[in-house]
């Protein structure tokens, strides 16, 4: 019985003594954690991250938060003015054909025939936007240049069909018109009054990436036209380091009250894409030039026909001029304007109509928007002595359409083709090699057979209808023995390669 006993008891024992060591375990364990060092213990496989520290307070960050604030107001206010341009426009043959030429030439070589293409189509974009709740829509000319079809869409995806108002080759500047009311548009602003400095937004749709926007400064004014294809080309452009990329021209640039300053049109770049060099067209500019537009469809040009350059830091001392300000007359043109009223080689103008002229651009911006027929006063430093010179302008259309007609004579007026004889700096300037010889193209009539065959000014025609020709002379004797109503055959050098091109003569002609 003592022995019976004696084992029950055990038993009772060894079941209440395993929970009793479990619990001293836990609070063994407890216990180490607690009195170990916290560095030994984020020294474990697996430590906790230490507490982040705490963020900026809104006192010391208020300036940053007030702008961030203050520009996303400002994008959000814009943006629904802003447009995606899309424009089907017509490949002429040739530039089909070159294409193709390049496509084929990866797995070919640059020797493969291709046969002349029909005419494609392309698709392109740019960018727009709306200055009256009734649709008018302001963009480039290069956007729409061409074009067959012309859409438009917006922030909230609606997508337009919109119509060409009117456009201005020479200021590349655009004006088209969707139908609707109440649209979002966007003011005009004073571009005389920006500074270096300035904040400014840019808009648009770079590289297929609708409706960015990116902030910036303006960085210069008033810089001169960098493009030598047409020296009445205006220059005067804005520019700016707000991001610029293919596919914001037309954008609008705007100032910190939400209006456009600029037009947004080109960038300076080594590899085609934005670098800090973005420039854009100033609305002091812009805004005649389109209510014009939207008026008539079309802007007609003054001009007195002198070429002109800057008077410089370097230079002004031998104008007699005691600071760097108007412009040089460097060229004056037979029988224009400027010639008739008297104007000489060495002229420094610095003055038009009572308004101070500070560079060569300005000049060029005022004498472009004057009235062709209108008389303006010019204020003129000769050797030393003012002098003031009344000048009647003419019309820079009217000009060049009497290029077209007369420049070349007869195969100029036929085939839309102006001629000139290769000199050693036109060789030079367009980097031709010496065994190339022939006539240089002056100028393309716009339409013109020498134009739909993808004719360019700067282009080699080496041989007529498998004559080679070594003057402009030679050149207009074979186009014009050509019978009415038949083609020309015409071999071209352009782009360090030559090509063969046709021009179809235009019916009865």
């Amino acid at each position: 019985m003592n022995t019976q006993i004696k084992n029950y008891w055990k038993r009772i024992a060894y079941r209440l003594a395993a929970p009793v060591l479990a619990l001293a375990m836990i609070v063994s364990f407890a216990s180490y954690e607690l009195l170990i060092p916290a560095n030994a213990s984020a020294a474990g496989p697996n430590p906790a991250p230490a507490p982040a520290a705490a963020p900026m307070s809104d006192d010391s960050v208020n300036s940053i938060i007030a702008l961030d604030r203050a520009t996303e107001s400002l994008a959000a206010h814009v943006t629904p003015a802003v447009v995606n341009v899309t424009v089907a426009a017509k490949l002429k043959p040739e530039q089909s054909s070159e294409d193709m030429q390049r496509f084929f030439g990866q797995f070919f070589g640059q020797h493969m025939p291709v046969q002349p293409q029909q005419p494609q189509i392309q698709h392109v974009g740019g960018s727009g936007f709306v200055i009256s709740p009734n649709g008018y829509i302001v963009t480039n000319n290069h956007v729409v240049q061409g074009a067959t079809d012309i859409r438009v869409t917006f922030s909230d995806r609606r997508v337009m069909s919109a119509k060409l108002v009117g456009a201005d080759p020479l200021t590349d500047l655009a004006v088209l018109k969707v139908e609707g009311s109440n649209m979002p548009s966007v003011p005009w602003g004073d571009s005389s009054a920006l500074h270096p400095g300035q904040t400014v937004l840019a808009f648009g749709n770079p590289l297929s990436f609708r409706f960015t926007v990116t902030r910036g400064i303006v960085s210069a004014l008033n810089r001169a036209n960098p493009f030598t294809d047409d020296p009445h080309k205006p220059g005067q452009f804005i520019q700016t380091d707000a991001a610029i990329n293919q596919g914001n021209s037309g954008g609008p640039l705007v100032d910190a009250r939400g209006e456009v300053i600029g037009i947004n049109t080109f960038l300076v770049s080594n590899n085609g894409g934005f670098s800090g060099l973005g420039f854009a067209i100033p609305a002091q500019i812009a805004r005649p030039i389109v209510n014009t537009l939207i008026k008539d469809g079309k802007v007609e040009h003054a001009y007195i026909g002198v070429g002109i350059t800057d008077v410089t830091p370097e230079n002004a001392k031998f104008f007699h001029r005691d600071e760097a300000t108007g412009a040089v007359i460097s060229q004056v043109e037979s029988g224009a304007p400027g010639d008739k009223a008297g104007l000489k080689v060495g002229d420094v103008i610095t003055g038009v109509d009572n308004q101070k002229v500070t560079d060569a651009g300005e000049l060029q911006a005022t004498i472009s928007s004057k009235q062709p027929g209108s008389k303006v006063m010019l204020e003129i430093l000769r050797d030393g002595k003012s002098l003031n010179l009344p000048v009647t302008v003419q019309s820079l259309n009217n000009k060049n359409q009497a290029e077209a007609e007369s420049a070349g004579s007869q195969g100029k007026a036929r085939w839309g083709l102006g001629l000139m004889n290769i000199t050693p700096d036109v060789r030079e300037q367009i980097q031709a090699p010496s065994d190339v010889h022939g006539v240089i193209i002056g100028n393309v009539q716009p339409g013109s057979p020498a134009d739909n065959a993808g004719l360019s000014r700067g282009d080699f025609i080496m041989e007529v209808n498998r004559h080679k020709v070594e003057s402009p002379a030679d050149a207009r004797r074979e186009l014009e023995s050509v019978p009415k109503g038949q083609d020309a055959l015409v071999l071209i050098w352009s782009n360090g390669g030559s090509t063969f091109r046709v021009m179809h003569s235009e019916e009865g002609a």
